[in-house]
This record gives C-alpha cells, structure tokens and sequence, in this order.
C-alpha cells in the first residue's frame, strides 16, 4: 500500500511533531521510539525493531515539557528501507479525559490554533 491510500484513510490530519517516546509491550519489553507525526488519535513512530501489526502497546510520549502515557495499537508497519528504522502507524485506544486533553494541546499548538 503507497502512502497516499494511508492519507486517504486518515479521518483525522496529522501533523510534523518530533518528541522521545517509550514502548512498552504486554511482554513488558520496553522499546524506544522517535515520535515524528501525531493527530488526535493516533501518531508515527519509528523504533530499531519492527512492531507487529495488531500489536496493543503502552506508550509513553515526551517533548521535553509535557509527557503522556496511554495505550495504542500498530495498525501499520513500515520497513525501515535497509536503514535499520521501522516506521509503525499507531492508533491510541481508550483513551482518558486527561490523555485527550494533552494530544489536543499538542494538537492545537501544531495547527497554529489557540487553545
């Protein structure tokens, strides 16, 4: 599938955001990861090792000043093209009042609307 079917899909825009994050698999391996998109429900992710699709995972996101943990799904899965990075769409599930609350003003600030 081209990236353009994916924006197709996309109920939600998403927008350039670079931030450190954390994965944590029901394993309870930790994984670390570069954010470098998000929308409202879901983010990018790139990480050394391939995340399986379908794969239910905690992550844990920081900018340097705000931080928010909240649990997602790999809905899709990118080779890293021979460079050893694998790029992972990730959709946020269940997500609390709180949660939302963070990704929306991250959101909002990355749209370049007031809160």
């Amino acid at each position: 599938m081209t990236e353009a079917s994916y924006a197709v899909q996309r109920a939600n825009p998403r927008f350039p955001f670079f931030a450190g994050g954390e994965v944590t698999l029901r394993d309870g391996k930790c994984v670390a990861t570069q954010l470098s998109e998000l929308s409202s429900r879901g983010c990018y992710i790139g990480t050394a090792e391939p995340i399986p699709n379908g794969t239910v995972l905690s992550l844990r996101i920081h900018d340097g000043m705000t931080t928010c943990e909240l649990q997602g799904k790999v809905i899709y899965v990118h080779s890293g093209g021979g460079l050893g990075v694998f790029g992972m769409g990730v959709r946020f599930e269940d997500m609390r009042p709180e949660q939302q609350s963070a990704i929306n003003a991250w959101v909002r600030t990355l749209a370049g609307t007031a809160a």
